[in-house]
Order: structure tokens, then sequence, then C-alpha cells
């Protein structure tokens, strides 16, 4: 094996991660539209391929119930499983489970066989279905073919074509295990971020319990943070789960360490990227888990029948056939199900721990009672959360493709109000950035206000952003990244410009809040490009509305508060509580959430240092005399070696750049500013602006980069 530099260097900063912004790895081309394509299709006839090939047991794999159906529902929601509401990252967008590492998680298993088998309705409609809508529609025919009416469908997930290696999935080495360095000081029950899943490897929490053991209390804990940490709350939790345990069974004929081959891609060539082989002649059954056993006495019909069993019965902790621990019913009072591949045979139903938690935990068994006594707010309470479960990372609802997507908008899809009046056009935008320009607002006020309000958004799950005007809301109003009181002037300022603007104006045009404040921070870019002695016009397209606060879920919106921003050189408090070992790395992972290259993390960084765009008007990174102008200053002094650096803390944060000569003070920096000078990478970026011609080509880069971030919630532009 060739070493990498990572692998020379295992502290060297990632910045790879950011390449697959710079370009497509899509082998359709930059030009393909998923979207047009998506359209084309007849949904009804796609659905009954999937009911096809789910109702036809292939003999290369045995169908339980002579169905595929539970596999599929397994397989849905195991890819859409794994978002996280920290950073937005994962989910069923992108197909991302045919991807490593998902593909050879441990708690995939066999997982591959069921997108093997919907490998004929891929084929058939190529381009028109992408694999992560394929897997994501494919359960939700499964539980309606099995009776459960489901809430709705939307597709519009492309397809990724390598791994999102920005995902941080936790500090272990090996599957299956759990570090105290996965928590916050070492305890179970805070995890650290962005992570959601408890155990490396599995989609959630160990179903044998916390550490392999039967403990229920512990294991309804670890299910809370879990769910939480996946956008839902305790009656959403008993419905997933219940719901989706109220069909088909888990496999442990024997213990999957002794019988079970490599996973996927460990597998040998000739398996062709199949894993988990292991020989059903010789062994009874199948083996997946290592647990075994159906949930209930009809596994492939919507029924009460696993509330009624959880809830009607007293189970005790047994080891399983596979060795591991599960749950059985005290006495013999339970109806039998049907063997899996023999009818004429019988088979017990069973408990996870993960299962007997919800019934030992006094609020997680309220939710379960009310279920029981009311059906039918169990198939509504399952729908809503199945749907919200499978689309939770598409972002907005006008990203939502098909007939089967609900008249409905749901607080958790970020809600805008419809633009239902004519907007600005290119004279009205001239005349509010003369406005602008002529108030008492800053340069800085301006970059910083807009930045607040754009850089909010996230590629993973297309949250956030400047469209619906969220920064004059609650909880961004009061972040302590955007400087409330400051704020609150700027705030001030534009509404006031809106206000006056819009009562001149004789017809329906209007000018948005959400437009006003990007139009600010380009006016205050095109300032500070003509105080440098460039002249530039930033691109701007009106159309963003302004939300309301009853649009605008706080507890949703608080995961977006940045912890650190390294563009606005703000160091918040408490960020050690994540799994990000330096500033810098915050920094990149930010970039890479907001769709950015290295040029452009790096032009965009040094562009508001010029802007003197930093938190609190902080002189940190102001490497300039001329602060408020676009210049390339920035780049110039910090590659000067005319200077020194030296750390003036304990934790290596913030710097002093002294004149070699005289040893005076000359400016003051952080890691977000040094790391240009001291990452290799960064600094051959940082050569081309800090060079003697490079001024104006920083001016264009950062007008191009500046746009991106401002546009990049346009999803009615796209």
């Amino acid at each position: 094996m060739t070493w990498s530099n990572q692998d020379w260097w295992p502290n060297l900063l990632r910045l790879d991660i950011l390449d697959d912004n710079a370009r497509t790895l899509s082998p359709y081309g930059e030009d393909f539209d998923y979207a047009d394509e998506f359209q084309k299709l007849d949904l009804e006839e796609v659905k009954a391929d999937i009911r096809e090939v789910m109702m036809s047991p292939q003999e290369w794999w045995p169908a339980d119930y002579g169905t595929y159906g539970p596999l599929f529902i397994r397989m849905a929601w195991h890819s859409a499983g794994t978002y996280r509401t920290a950073d937005g990252r994962a989910g069923a967008s992108g197909g991302l489970q045919r991807l490593p590492p998902e593909s050879s998680w441990p708690d995939n298993v066999n997982l591959d066989k069921a997108r093997r088998l919907l490998q004929p309705v891929k084929q058939k409609y190529g381009r028109k279905l992408s694999w992560a809508d394929l897997i994501v529609l494919a359960g939700n025919v499964a539980l309606e073919t099995m009776g459960f009416e489901t809430y709705g469908f939307a597709g519009g997930r492309d397809d990724e074509y390598k791994s999102n290696e920005a995902t941080e999935w936790g500090p272990e080495t090996e599957f299956e295990t759990t570090s105290p360095d996965r928590y916050v000081e070492g305890e179970a029950g805070n995890l650290k971020d962005p992570l959601a899943n408890t155990v490396m490897g599995l989609i959630y929490v160990n179903p044998e319990g916390p550490d392999g053991e039967p403990d229920v209390e512990g294991s309804a804990k670890n299910i809370r943070e879990e769910f939480e940490r996946m956008a839902m709350n305790d009656k959403e939790t008993v419905a997933l789960i219940a719901g989706g345990h109220t069909f088909g069974k888990v496999h442990g004929a024997d213990d999957p360490d002794e019988h079970l081959g490599p996973e996927p891609e460990a597998a040998p060539i000739e398996e062709q990227g199949l894993g988990w082989d292991h020989d059903f002649d010789e062994k009874p059954g199948m083996i997946t888990s290592g647990i075994e056993g159906p949930w209930n006495d009809t596994p492939t019909q919507w029924d009460m029948g696993y509330v009624d069993n959880l809830l009607g019965h007293d189970w005790t902790s047994v080891k399983g056939p596979g060795g591991a621990w599960q749950w059985r019913p005290v006495g013999d009072d339970i109806d039998y199900a049907p063997g899996a591949q023999d009818p004429s045979e019988t088979e017990q139903p069973m408990m996870l721990t993960t299962d007997v938690a919800l019934k030992h935990d006094d609020d997680y068994r309220e939710v379960l009672e009310q279920f029981q006594e009311n059906p039918e707010e169990f198939q509504q309470a399952f729908a809503r959360a199945w749907y919200k479960l499978l689309h939770r990372d598409m972002g907005p609802p006008e990203r939502y493709l098909g007939p089967e997507v609900p008249d409905e908008t749901v607080i958790w899809q970020d809600p805008l109000p419809d633009v239902d009046y004519d907007l600005i056009g290119d004279e009205e935008v001239d005349e509010l950035k003369e406005t602008i320009l002529d108030s008492d607002l800053t340069v800085s006020q301006l970059a910083k206000t807009a930045w607040a309000s754009a850089s909010t958004y996230r590629e993973s799950d297309k949250r956030g952003g400047a469209n619906g005007a969220r920064i004059r809301l609650e909880p961004q109003r009061s972040w302590e990244v955007n400087e409330p009181a400051e704020l609150e002037t700027v705030l001030e300022t534009l509404e006031g410009i809106q206000a006056a603007f819009n009562d001149s104006q004789s017809g329906d045009r209007r000018v948005s809040l959400a437009d006003l404040v990007v139009l600010g921070g380009n006016a205050a870019v095109e300032q500070a490009a003509a105080e440098a002695g460039y002249d530039v016009e930033l691109p701007f397209e009106p159309g963003r509305t302004d939300a309301t606060q009853e649009q605008t879920d706080v507890e949703s919106f608080e995961v977006l508060e940045p912890k650190v921003d390294g563009f606005r050189n703000y160091l918040g408090g408490e960020y050690e509580d994540d799994l990000y070992d330096s500033l810098e790395e915050r920094m990149v992972d930010k970039a890479e959430l907001l769709n950015l290259t290295v040029p452009e993390m790096t032009v965009l960084v040094g562009g508001m240092r010029a802007l003197g765009a930093t938190y609190g008007d902080s002189d940190r990174g102001i490497l300039t005399d001329r602060p408020g102008a676009l210049t390339n200053d920035f780049f110039v002094n910090l590659l000067d070696m005319d200077y020194e650096w030296e750390a003036v803390d304990e934790e290596g944060e913030h710097f002093e750049i002294r004149d070699r000569d005289t040893g005076d003070v000359e400016w003051e920096a952080t890691r977000f500013d040094l790391i240009f000078g001291s990452n290799a990478r960064l600094r051959a970026v940082a050569d081309v602006y800090g060079a003697a011609d490079g001024e104006e080509k920083l001016v264009h880069d950062f007008v191009d980069a500046w746009h991106k971030v401002m546009r990049n919630d346009r999803f009615d532009l796209a």
C-alpha cells in the first residue's frame, strides 16, 4: 500500500474534503438535471415494478414469508436514519448506503442483497431514478403492500458517486465499539457533536442494550439522545420503533462472528460487491444481527401486534441462538408467528432490549398506551414520522418532486411565504444600494450581517441561508456570534429603509428584508472594492421572502448556531465539546457545508479580513492599515518574512505578529489566520493572492465566492 500524506502526517489539516465541491463526480456530467429526468417517470409504473420484485423470491436470496417487504423497510430506514441534526450530514440523499463506510457497517448486514434485488428496477429507469430515491421509495411501497397507508413520497435526491469523507462518524477504529472519547468528558449519555449514533457502525443504538448488556434504563436513555439528535420527539420515536417493528423479524440463527464472511468492502472480487457470505445448507435460517425472531404473529401486515405484545406480556432477557441478548415472553400464552421460510413451522415472538426499554420508560410507555387505545392515532403518527425520517435531509418543499408530495408544509421543512408582489428591478436595486450606503451603517456592519444571514446554509441538508431573513428572528437574532446589540442597530436601519421604499411604491413592487440584507452586503463589497481601486458590480437576484416567527422552529434552528466562525474570526465557548481537534478543522468543516472549494475558502477569509468584518470588530486578523478596502494586504503581510509569529496563550489560539528588527507587535491573529501561512496547500493559494499581481484576482474571486454563499439557498433559481 502506498501511504498518503495523511498517513505520513496524521495531524495534517484535511483540505481534500473541499475538493469534491470543485467538480462534479457524477458520470452524467455537469449539465445533467436529475429533477428534470425524475419528472419524466410514471411513478405508478415504478411502484408496480418494485412490488413485482418484492413479491418474487429469488433462489440466490431467500424471502421471509414470501416477500422482501420487511427487508426493503429496513433498507430505507437504515438509509435515512443516519441523518443527524448537528451538521445535517448523512441521511437518504445521495444513496450513500451503497458506498463505504455505510455499505459495510455491521448494522447493514445483508442490505447489499436488498439493493441488488432492486438492480433490475434501477437498470430499467437509469438516469430517471436515482438509487437514493429508489431505496426510499421501495420502503414506502413495502409498507403500502403490507396494508399501511403512507403519508407521501417525494423524489429529487441526486446520487453521490463518492463517500462524503467530511462526515465524522466517531473516534473508534473498530466497528461495534464505543470509546469514552465519543462522549463529552467520557460520560455516556452526552455524545460529542456532530455524532448521533451511540456505537460505531450502528445506525442508532445497540439493540442488545448499552455495551451489549440488557440494561433497559440505559437503553432508553441512549434512544432518547439518539432520536433527539435526528430531530425526533418522544412520540415520533415510539411511532418509528413500534411501526417499523410491526413488520418482519431479526435473524440470528447462529453466531455471526463465526459464520458470516467479510463485509462487501473486504470481500473477494468474485463476490462482485456482495458481502457477509454464509452457507445456508449448513446453517438453518439466516444470520444478520445475531438476534433471532419476529416481534408478532403477523409480520407482513400492519396491525397492533407489536404494541399489544410489548404491553400485554412480561418479558425476560435471554441469550438467543446467535449468542446475543434478546427478550422472550414470560410464559407461553403468546401467539406464535409462522416460520419465515416454512409456514408449517412456528416461531415465538421476541423483543429487543430497545423495545423493552420503551415499556419501562414512563414517557415512552405513556405514548405506547396512547397508541394502544387509539390505533388510528398510531397509524397517523407512524405515517408522519416515517415521512419525516425519509425526507428530513431534503431541505425546503420546493425541492420535493412527484405526484405523491403532500399538500401540507410542516414546520420541520422551514417553510417560507410565497412571493406575492412584484420584484425590484435593476433601477430599484441601484437606488436601494445608494440609500444603504448613505446610511450610518459601515462596510463591516453590512458585510457581517449579510454573512451572518447567508452563512447559516448547509449543503448537507439544504437548511439555513439568507432566504426568510431569519437573522431577524429567534434564535438567530440572539446568537452571540451575531453580536445581538450591533445586529439590532443594523436591522432597525434596514427595516426603516425597507419600509420607506415599500411605502414609496405606487404598485405592487416590494423589497423583502431578506433581499435587503443581501443587497446591503453586496453594496459593502462593491464600496470596499472601489476603495481599493476596482470597479465591480455583484450579481443580485431578488426573490427572497421574509419568514415569520411562527414559521420558525426555534429549537430546530439552534443546531445551526456556529460555535466558531473562522470567516468572522469568532472563537465561541465550549467548542471543545466536539470531535474536531483544532479551530482550523472546524473552519474547513464549515467551508465544506457551504459548498466551498479551497481557493473560495481562502479568498473569503482574506477578503473578510480586508473588509474588517471580524467578530466584535476585533483587530485580530486585520493585517492591513486600510480596513474597509478590499485589498490583498492580509496575504501580503501574512507571508512577509519581515515578521515573526508567537503564540500568546497556552492553547496556541492567539498570536502576535512582530517586526523582526524592532520586536514591535504589528498585528494580532488567530489560528484561523496563521493556517494560511502554515499549511503548505493553503500557503500555495495564499501566494497567488499575495503576489504583486494578485490583488485584482482576489477582488474578482472574492466577488464570485461571496455571490455563491449569498445564493446557496436559492433553489428557485436552479
